[in-house]
């Protein structure tokens, strides 16, 4: 029986001031070349479906054709208040970009998917910005989902230094600490990824590949 794994995008394509934003497309990309390599199946949703906007930014420089083939999976997502029964699912992964920062943390059918997954033992990861969809999750006992637990993302100290940080509506380091999150942080742009049962999270777009694996890993 295949693996299914429901990676979420961000539809989000400018900040609150128009600066163009979307999906970091490396960190979609690496994840789904790996489990298309383990033969997983794999869903792709967004808030408002259909296509998921690439930040223009995660095209500068070389980007390897593997990579940008992978665009036209983002071409017509699914809508996520079309995903019902996640009995089907084994994992929900949230790659990151800008764009997850306004679309994410406030969505609804979003929160309540990613509590179903925890609270079916099931795997949830995140990279880079993607843990911007945890944020505003909470347990079926009112206890937000990252309270008491170690995690990473995008840190303040990241999102300064890329000078985006007076575009974001919050700091993500900072918004996981005061939901309760043991935040781990590694130097600027070095691969670190935190594993804390079921809910693993990676730092940067450096540590997309070793959050991919960890996924792998644990799904056997």
């Amino acid at each position: 029986m295949s693996k299914h794994i429901l990676m979420v995008v961000t539809t989000a394509d400018s900040t609150n001031e128009g600066h163009p934003t979307g999906l970091w497309l490396s960190e979609f990309a690496e994840p789904y070349i790996e489990f298309t390599k383990k033969g997983y199946d794999i869903t792709i949703a967004s808030p408002l479906g259909g296509k998921s906007p690439v930040d223009s930014n995660s095209l500068q420089g070389e980007v390897p054709a593997e990579i940008m083939d992978t665009v036209k999976h983002l071409e017509n997502t699914v809508k996520l208040d079309e995903i019902g029964d996640i009995s089907r699912f084994d994992a929900i992964f949230l790659p990151g970009g800008h764009g997850t920062m306004f679309d994410l943390p406030d969505n609804l059918k979003l929160q309540s998917l990613i509590r179903e997954f925890y609270e079916a033992d099931k795997i949830v990861a995140a990279v880079c910005h993607g843990p911007a969809g945890l944020t505003k999750v909470t347990l079926s006992s009112g206890t937000p989902l990252v309270a008491g637990k170690k995690v990473t993302s995008f840190t303040d100290s990241e999102e300064k230094e890329a000078g985006m940080d007076s575009h974001m509506p919050f700091l993500l380091e900072t918004r996981l600490r005061e939901a309760g999150a043991l935040f781990a942080a590694n130097p600027n742009w070095s691969d670190h990824i935190e594993i804390d049962g079921r809910l693993i999270t990676g730092q940067n777009p450096q540590s997309t590949i070793s959050v991919a694996s960890a996924v792998i890993k644990q799904l056997g």
